[in-house]
């Protein structure tokens, strides 16, 4: 299936952060307390298009009544703080962890400029940072500011592209031009302006396509028809085409180094309980490929609501289930030397953790060891220890970028620091 579109102009109104995931995580914990369980017609225009800032509680059940997304420090963690955490965090033999900067707030997506610079995108404020300098002396400088949700962000040829749920801009000669960056060029907007689940991870393919997920304004519904799909844009001209379907949330992914084909990970719906279900890492391995969304979930569960007379042998089967509420984000394929060499080709993936289950879980990178075509799957944890308690974070990875040097970068959000992961003898 095919979208050929050129890139066109649509005037969206801007949402605050307020309408979004993140800020909805600052409704009072009075509020979920309520009586009456949270329920909302998500089936409606009006509700993906104004969502309420509680959106994501729609359809809770009375056995995971009152959870809710907690709310990060409004400021970060004071780097003192950060490094008392490292201490306690768990890796293999021989694996180190540092803080490499603190106070960048809300980081998401990570992207190396080709002069050194590291672009970070944020969740919730707006923001695109360029962090540079040397080790120990990093100076985190916002470069953009006021967008509506600019996680997603890459970067080739000179150019940093960043995604805007409702679409994508490119910035050329980005790292000559850090304190006053040029107006950017708007390389494709066939995109919904819809709030909910709109923000974006960009993926650059080598032949300079951007992979791109569109995820529904919903936890679970019949999604409108422009969304719950992964897009493979070209940039250069605004054509794109729908490369998979039945996608739910996914704000990570990587292009196998070994084949090219695109890998993601999938965030599961909420409110079926505790423990299902599975979050998901899924394999392209053809184009028009159906994931399961809203009919099917990890695979082998049948929706109560929407399944409606599907069977979920009819999709494509995840390559690995991750486990229920982990909240896999941003992930790469290693290809760098630094590490042992059983590690070369293998998949680590920034799990942000639970907000929907009594005990929470990920809040942590697991190691994936596959084989190209997606057979013996296998994971592992390779950096535990941000959960304290069953409800506490300590930091919520939410993307990994390999550096130069073969050490990898993790994005937390939720500390807005970046930390370093290196291996020595």
């Amino acid at each position: 299936m095919s979208i050929r579109s050129k890139a066109r102009s649509v005037a969206v109104a801007g949402i605050s952060a307020a309408a979004a995931f993140g800020a909805a995580a600052l409704i009072a914990a009075g509020a979920a307390q309520a009586a009456e369980l949270h329920h909302y017609d998500s089936s409606k225009r009006s509700f993906w298009e104004h969502p309420p800032a509680d959106w994501f509680l729609g359809d809770e059940t009375e056995a995971q009544k009152g959870l809710n997304v907690p709310a990060a420090p409004a400021t970060g963690i004071p780097a003192e703080q950060i490094e008392k955490t490292l201490k306690q965090i768990k890796l293999p033999k021989g694996f180190k962890i540092s803080l490499w900067v603190a106070g960048v707030p809300s980081a998401r997506q990570m992207a190396w400029g080709n002069k050194g610079t590291l672009f970070v995108g944020a969740f919730g404020v707006g923001n695109v940072y360029a962090i540079t300098g040397p080790e120990g002396k990093k100076e985190v400088k916002v470069i953009l500011k006021g967008l509506k949700m600019p996680t997603g962000i890459a970067f080739r040829d000179g150019a940093l592209y960043v995604a805007d749920i409702d679409r994508i801009l490119k910035y050329d000669d980005a790292e000559d031009n850090l304190d006053h960056m040029p107006a950017p060029k708007v390389v494709y907007d066939d995109m919904p302006s819809f709030p909910a689940h709109g923000w974006k991870y960009l993926v650059f393919d080598k032949h300079g396509w951007l992979y791109v997920a569109f995820g529904p304004p919903c936890n679970e519904c019949l999604p409108p028809t422009s969304v719950s799909q992964i897009r493979r844009v070209d940039p250069e001209n605004g054509l794109a085409e729908i490369v998979a379907l039945g996608v739910r949330n996914s704000v990570g992914g990587d292009v196998d180094p070994r084949t090219g084909d695109y890998w993601f990970t999938e965030n599961a719906r909420d409110w079926l309980g505790d423990d299902i279900p599975s979050d998901k890492l899924n394999h392209i391995s053809r184009m028009g490929e159906h994931f399961g969304y809203p009919y099917c979930h990890q695979g082998n569960i049948p929706d109560p609501k929407y399944a409606m007379g599907h069977k979920c042998s009819e999709f494509t089967p995840p390559v690995l289930k991750l486990g229920a509420h982990v909240a896999p984000l941003g992930m790469k394929f290693y290809t760098g030397k630094q590490f042992p060499a059983a590690y070369k080709d293998n998949i680590f993936i920034a799990e942000h953790g639970s907000w929907n289950r009594h005990q929470y879980q990920g809040a942590r990178i697991v190691r994936v060891i596959v084989d190209p075509r997606g057979r013996h799957a296998k994971q592992e944890v390779f950096a535990s220890g941000w959960i304290k308690g069953k409800q506490d974070y300590l930091g919520r990875p939410a993307d990994i970028v390999e550096a130069p040097d073969g050490s990898l970068l993790v994005a937390d959000d939720w500390a807005s620091a970046i930390y370093r992961i290196s291996y020595g003898k």
